[in-house]
C-alpha cells in the first residue's frame, strides 16, 4: 500500500477490524519511511451487477446512487447515519444475493422500500413517492392507508 504522504511502498499494519458486517476490513497503517499513519479499506471484489431500468436501459449498479436516494428519504429524520449505512449495505447484499448478472430496477426499489418500512414511515413515503412516481393524490393516499393498516 502506497503512503499518501511520501509514496513509499512499505507500511506496517497497526490494527485491523471488520466493518460492514464483515464485508470490508479497515486497516490502520504506518509508513515505514516517514511514520505517517493512514487508514485503508479492503472490500471483497464482486462481479458487476447490471441494473435494467424501466426504459430498458442498462447501467452498472451504483452504491453511491442508491445511497443518495436513501439519504434523501431520511433527510431531517431521527435516524443515525450508521443505521442508514446498514440499510444501504443490506439492500446491496440482498441485490447481489440473487446471484444474477442483471437485476430489474423495480426489484432494487422494492428491497429499499422493504427496509424503509420497518424503520421510518416518513422515509418510506418519501422514497415511494419518487420510486412509484405517484401521478395522483388518490394513489398517494392509497399508499398512506396501506402504511396505516400495517402499523394500525
Amino acid at each position: 500500500m502506497k503512503c499518501p504522504v511520501c509514496s513509499a511502498q512499505v507500511s506496517r499494519v497497526l490494527e485491523s477490524r471488520e466493518v460492514d458486517e464483515g464485508a470490508s476490513i479497515r486497516r490502520r497503517r504506518e509508513c515505514i519511511k516517514c511514520s505517517h499513519r493512514f487508514t485503508t479499506y479492503e472490500r471483497l471484489e464482486v462481479p458487476n451487477l447490471m441494473i435494467v431500468k424501466k426504459s430498458g436501459e442498462r447501467e452498472l449498479f451504483d452504491r453511491e446512487k442508491l445511497s443518495r436516494g436513501i439519504y434523501r428519504a431520511f433527510e431531517k429524520r431521527p435516524v443515525s447515519a450508521s443505521k442508514i449505512e446498514e440499510i444501504i449495505s443490506e439492500v446491496e447484499r440482498k441485490a447481489r444475493g440473487y446471484d444474477q448478472a442483471e437485476l430489474n430496477s423495480r426489484k432494487i426499489g422494492s428491497l429499499v422500500m422493504e427496509e424503509l418500512l420497518s424503520i421510518d414511515d416518513v422515509a418510506y413515503v418519501r422514497f415511494a413517492s419518487v420510486y412509484r412516481s405517484f401521478a395522483t393524490l388518490d394513489r398517494f393516499e392509497k399508499e398512506l392507508k396501506k402504511i396505516k393498516k400495517l402499523h394500525g
